[in-house]
This record gives C-alpha cells, sequence and structure tokens, in this order.
C-alpha cells in the first residue's frame, strides 16, 4: 500500500481541493478588511456573507442567526460562559453529560468555580443520555443545557430532538456541540430543538482554524471576545475572510456529497469491523452500534494498550487513534470510555478508526491484513494475556 491509509477522520480532514481553490483569491486578491468602506473590504464582506446565508440555509437557520468563530472549541466556550452570564440573574445551573468534548468539560468545570452548579447526566452502556434523566435534572434556576450532539469518540448520536423539546418546555436554552456531524449527518436546527449550534469547518473537509456559532434569535448571551463591532457586536476580531470562504465551500461540497458519503462510510466502517472481529478474538464495540456517526469504529482489545498498537499501526502507514485529539499525550483511560461503565484497564485499549469519503476498501482490507498481526505480537509480549490464554 503506497501512502499512508488515514483513518483518523474526527481528529481532523483534509481540506477539499475545491475548498483551497476557493479560499485562494482571499488570500493575495480580494485582500481587503471587510470592516472597511472601499470596495476591496465590500468584496470581502460580501464573500462573507454569501458563506453566512449558504451555512443558515445548510442547517435550516436564518444568516443572522450565524455567527463566525475560530473553533468549535471557541464556539463551545462561548455558549456556556456567555449564556452563563447572561442568565446569571435568572440562576446558576448548568446541565451536561459525563461524556462531552473537553471544551464543554472544561468550560462547566471554569464556570463551576465562578459559582455555578454544574449536574452531569450519566449515559448508558452504549453512551446514551436519557432524556427523562435530563428532565429530573432541571430545576428552578437552570439556565442551561449542553448535550452534544455526536460523540468524538464513540460516536453515538444522542436524542436531542427528544431533550430539546423538554427545553423547550421548561423554557431552558439548549447547547449543542455539533462538531463531530454537521457535514457527515442532517443537522436542522428547528427539527432538533436547539439554541445554540456550535461547528467546526476542519471537521468536514474544510480549512482549520475557522468555525460558527448557530445562536438563535432572542437568546440572551454575553459576547465571548471584546474589541470590535464585528458580528454584530457579538463577537470581534478581523474576520478570516479565507477561513469563512472556504467553510462556505465546504458546507456546499457537504449539501451536495452528504447522502453519498454517508453511505460509503457505512459500509467501510462495517468492512472494517467485521473483518477485526473474524481475525482477532477479544474485541469489543464501544458505542451505539447504529446510532453512530457514519465512519466510526471505536473498539477496544483486550490485553494490549491503546497506544502501543496506535505506534505499531503507524510503523505500517496507518494513522489512527485512542480517543480524542484534544487528549493525545494524556495517560489517564478516555473520560468516555469510563462514563460507559468499562473498567480503566479495558479502556486503556482502545482504537477509534474515523474514515472519510476519500478512503477506500483496498485500504481497509491493507488494514485488515496488518492489524491481527500488531495485536498478536503485542499480546505475545503481555505475560497476563498469557496466563489468561
Amino acid at each position: 500500500m503506497a501512502g499512508e491509509v488515514y483513518l483518523d477522520h474526527a481528529a481532523t480532514t483534509p481540506t477539499d481541493p475545491r475548498v483551497v481553490e476557493a479560499m485562494r483569491p482571499y488570500f493575495t486578491e480580494v485582500y481587503g478588511n471587510p470592516s472597511t468602506m472601499y470596495a476591496l473590504g465590500a468584496m470581502a464582506d460580501k464573500a462573507i456573507e454569501e458563506a453566512r446565508e449558504r451555512i443558515a440555509a445548510f442547517i435550516g437557520a436564518k444568516p443572522e442567526e450565524i455567527y463566525f468563530t475560530s473553533s468549535g472549541t471557541e464556539s463551545d466556550n462561548w455558549a456556556i460562559k456567555g449564556i452563563a452570564y447572561a442568565n446569571v440573574k435568572k440562576g446558576r445551573h448548568i446541565i451536561t453529560s459525563r461524556i462531552e468534548h473537553h471544551a464543554v468539560l472544561e468550560a462547566c468545570l471554569f464556570m463551576r468555580e465562578q459559582g455555578f452548579e454544574v449536574t452531569q447526566i450519566p449515559v448508558d452502556g452504549e453512551g446514551l443520555v436519557d432524556p427523562d434523566a435530563v428532565r429530573k435534572a432541571i430545576r428552578p434556576d437552570t439556565i442551561l443545557i449542553s448535550i452534544m450532539h455526536g460523540n468524538n469518540e464513540i460516536g453515538t448520536v444522542e436524542p436531542i430532538a427528544q431533550i430539546g423539546r423538554i427545553a423547550e418546555e421548561t423554557d431552558v436554552v439548549f447547547h449543542t456541540d455539533a462538531v463531530q456531524t454537521v457535514g457527515k449527518i442532517p443537522v436542522k436546527v428547528e427539527q432538533l430543538k436547539v439554541d445554540i449550534l456550535s461547528a467546526s469547518a476542519h471537521k468536514f473537509y474544510g480549512p482549520k482554524g475557522v468555525g460558527f456559532q448557530y445562536i438563535r434569535k432572542g437568546t440572551r448571551i454575553s459576547p465571548f471576545i471584546h474589541g470590535g463591532g464585528q458580528e454584530r457586536g457579538k463577537r470581534a476580531s478581523t474576520h478570516n475572510v479565507p477561513g469563512i470562504v472556504g467553510m462556505g465551500k465546504a458546507v456546499e461540497l457537504a449539501d451536495a456529497e452528504m447522502e453519498s458519503a454517508a453511505a460509503k462510510l457505512r459500509g467501510l466502517a462495517d468492512r472494517l469491523y467485521k473483518g477485526i472481529r473474524e481475525r482477532v478474538e477479544g474485541i469489543r464495540l464501544n458505542g451505539h452500534p447504529t446510532l453512530r456517526v457514519p465512519g466510526n469504529v471505536n473498539i477496544c482489545v483486550d490485553s494490549v494498550e491503546g497506544e502501543s498498537m496506535i505506534l505499531c499501526l503507524d510503523m505500517n502507514r496507518v494513522c489512527v487513534s485512542s480517543g480524542s485529539a484534544c487528549t493525545t499525550g494524556s495517560l489517564e483511560p478516555s473520560h468516555v470510555l469510563l462514563a460507559l461503565g468499562l473498567p480503566a484497564e479495558v479502556a486503556h485499549g482502545s482504537l477509534r478508526f474515523t474514515m472519510g469519503k476519500h478512503n477506500t476498501e483496498a485500504e481497509i482490507d491493507y488494514v485488515l491484513q496488518e492489524f491481527p498481526p500488531i495485536v498478536q505480537r503485542l499480546r505475545s509480549m503481555n505475560p497476563l494475556y498469557k496466563k489468561k490464554a
């Protein structure tokens, strides 16, 4: 197999060449600051507003409800902190889940240090949040519910529409981190009943360093970055024009190709998982078997550490991860897998394969050829596995 086999698309995706081409003029030709009044700036501003309209249409929102940010992490932080500070007179209680991305968990931890209370809803063994548990956790002083749409590690897609209806009935602001789902499965804000939705371009073949936040009209939220009057006074900083244009193009491509790509990704994921199960014993699938982001295969391999498998696969030119890219280098087991009820020693043996639209069956077959001998070799060096056998 020539070249790398890249199976870590949940960490980041390669920027589509058509996206790069759309961005190119805004680096060297239409380089004006969109906040200026002359023609060069007006051309840049027009490109931003076209991207805003395209993104709004893609998720069923109004253009004035779309705000541009630098990333999914910034968007998540803005949602948590902005809602908390804007609604502090109503209450100081926030509800989230135990399997959120660290951008949400750490932001909630920060708010706890500021005197807010945070309730973390548990999940079942497949990573699903129970909407009834959310309902029971709501109090008179609850100001925000933040539950992710699709989990970045195990791929489980949460019952966001059901939770959204509960939030609507109880008049609580509802935020969802949709970083792993926008551009991969249909995401419509009215169907999901969300007030705030966070997304990041580099997860759906757009550029890094740009994301967006949907904020339903009428939602009270404080600005996160103060300065100029960009983004209707809600998010200061000179616009990343090439990035925003690229994100708009990536959304356009996703709108046209998402359905066919999802079908392909489900097929590749099934081929990989079934192939591993046939060739390697002691395999556990993490996450929901069907309600999951297309192309996600998260497994635990008995008696083998995830880091060792990653390094061995890398030596065979296969790129995978053991969890969130934001926690690479941590020796702690995945908080997501622990929340599923897995023992720490089992969670340490996790691998996350996430396929993308450019992957092929030949690449999956190459992984199925290389992976079993790696597991066998690593297990042969584990005295505990020998004893178990």
